[in-house]
């Protein structure tokens, strides 16, 4: 039985943190702490950085990602569902598939191990415009190691491995940065830790340290950043031509990252609908300019559709899904029209 309250125990894992990552992560890194924050960075930062002569296609860096993961005792898992249903109409992280251990107390997971999730957010940074800045998608990869863990000795361990993969892809450890608070969060019944890690000046993700507050000996680790990100600060090339390829001007940007969304909704069996996941898919139609449109959406949403498939078969075939979104944008069209 339990004789210590759950922030108490939260506090107590806080304090021995800063003490596993130097275990862990050795005399390379250079620790600064005051109050409750924590750096931790290489002694020779500041050095240039000459991204690599070759850009790996996307399936190559997820085949990076995966053998790199897999090297370090992370198998590959399949997906989650897109439509989700839960606490959320869709899956808006791979966190999510450590639901049962974290929000139900019980001793199993829906996932473990290395996902590359696709996920759909409207929490994106945008500028004074409206318009999402650079960096930032509606519908992006989340590529997350999640798992139970044993003790903080294997949370230093998925840091650690996780640096590893990131020099297997090109990054440098003078470039890395890791970051954050060591004071407990708490949302409902969860508490967590939470650190971040960037690459030079921008952040990629972050390492966070979970347990169900009733039961604070059950760790789990969820480490997460953004493909489409990790390509970004890899590549140095800019945002829109990465994340469009040759369809970067052919629209606004905003058409663009709804199309994109729209053709992993509809792809996911997420028909247009007034509520509920649905009702997710209308909105983000509605957004698409009809103008930007004309001529139909078919070659975007090809391009867009052979992308999410590299994470796990869409259950709607691609010309299927470019006539939904016409039809639907015809629709949001007409009726605003009438009204």
């Amino acid at each position: 039985m339990l004789t210590r309250s759950a922030s108490s125990a939260g506090d107590t894992l806080a304090r021995q943190i800063p003490a596993v990552l130097r275990a862990r992560l050795g005399p390379h890194w250079e620790f600064t702490t005051d109050a409750d924050r924590i750096e931790i960075r290489h002694p020779c930062r500041g050095t240039p950085y000459r991204p690599p002569r070759r850009s790996p296609s996307w399936r190559e860096l997820l085949d990076s990602l995966e053998t790199s993961f897999a090297g370090d005792g992370a198998a590959r898992d399949t997906c989650l569902p897109l439509r989700w249903g839960r606490d959320t109409e869709l899956t808006i992280s791979a966190v999510q598939a450590l639901d049962p251990l974290l929000k139900d107390g019980k001793l199993h997971t829906y996932r473990s191990g290395f996902l590359a999730q696709p996920v759909v957010r409207f929490t994106g940074q945008r500028d004074a415009t409206g318009l999402l800045k650079d960096g930032f998608l509606t519908s992006f990869v989340n590529v997350s190691r999640v798992q139970p863990v044993n003790n903080l000795d294997e949370y230093g361990a998925v840091l650690d491995g996780w640096l590893t993969t990131l020099s297997q892809l090109g990054f440098h450890a003078r470039h890395l940065r890791i970051y954050g608070t060591l004071h407990p969060w708490r949302r409902r019944q969860v508490e967590g830790i939470t650190l971040r890690f960037a690459h030079r000046n921008l952040t990629l993700g972050d390492i966070v340290l979970l347990w169900h507050t009733d039961h604070p000996d059950r760790l789990a680790v969820d480490l997460g950043t953004g493909l489409e990100r990790l390509a970004w600060a890899r590549t140095q090339t800019r945002w829109n031509e990465l994340i469009y390829g040759r369809y970067a001007y052919a629209a606004p940007l905003a058409t663009l990252d709804a199309v994109r969304t729209a053709t992993l909704l509809l792809g996911s069996g997420i028909s247009p609908a007034a509520r509920g996941a649905g009702g997710v898919t209308r909105r983000v139609v509605g957004t698409i300019a009809p103008d930007a449109v004309r001529l139909g959406v078919s070659a975007v949403v090809r391009d867009a559709h052979d992308y999410w498939s590299l994470f796990g078969p869409l259950q709607v075939p691609w010309p299927e899904v470019a006539r939904a979104i016409e039809e639907e944008t015809a629709r949001s069209a007409s009726s605003a029209i009438q009204s």
